[in-house]
């Protein structure tokens, strides 16, 4: 589960007040609405990676507020993949795993296993200005997954995408993320995305979050 309450936040002239929404555990969820909105601002609060000011953010029923990022056990996948520049993709699959000091055969396996299941067992010795816009979205996708979450934060990871790499992932989505058990929070403003992978449809209308369906 996924929820917030009475969720209130101010950055500069922006601010998001008396938020409620629960996602429950194993859905789907769809996070729409016009930009701007504050949906990004939402998932980062979500993620830790923004602060609140009034409010509590629940995961699974533990109420995480105070939690560090790393403590949250959220997988994130920002817009543009955000990956390391110095990193090659094996060091960025293992990149969580390392700092959460697991046994190095351990780490093998899981990038050996996720480089297999998103089709980048070839790129592991790559760097990231080397790879194309689908290849960067694999990636940031292996290094979220790769601490096996139980919460996946997704925002737009596919908007930049052209028409055929769109249809990859959005496949790879569809195979390895949806019905795994993972509860997926995602922004996109693509209606096929919403129709076929969404259990359930927030839209952010001002500072009012309308569950759709």
């Amino acid at each position: 589960m996924i929820a917030v309450e009475k969720l209130s936040l101010k950055q500069g002239d922006f601010s998001l007040s008396d938020l409620n929404f629960e996602l429950p555990e194993g859905a789907y969820g769809v996070l729409v609405g016009k930009s701007g909105c504050g949906k990004t601002t939402l998932l980062e609060a979500v993620c830790g990676l923004r602060p609140i000011t009034i409010g509590r953010i629940l995961l699974g029923g533990q109420d995480v507020t105070s939690f560090k990022p790393g403590e949250r056990g959220v997988g994130y996948v920002p817009q543009d993949g955000a990956l390391f520049p110095h990193l090659s993709v094996a060091s960025q699959l293992a990149f969580s795993l390392v700092l959460r000091k697991t046994q190095p055969s351990l780490i093998a396996k899981r990038v050996e296993e996720l480089s297999e299941r998103l089709g980048i067992s070839h790129l592991l010795d790559r760097m990231p200005d080397g790879l194309s816009g689908g290849e960067r979205q694999r990636v940031a996708l292996g290094r979220a997954l790769s601490i096996r979450p139980k919460y996946l934060c997704l925002d737009e990871p596919l908007s930049a995408l052209d028409e055929e790499t769109h249809d990859e992932i959005y496949k790879l989505l569809l195979q390895s993320v949806k019905g795994t058990g993972v509860t997926v929070l995602h922004i996109t403003h693509n209606k096929r995305e919403v129709d076929n992978l969404a259990d359930l449809v927030f839209r952010m209308n001002g500072s009012e979050l309308i569950h759709e369906r």
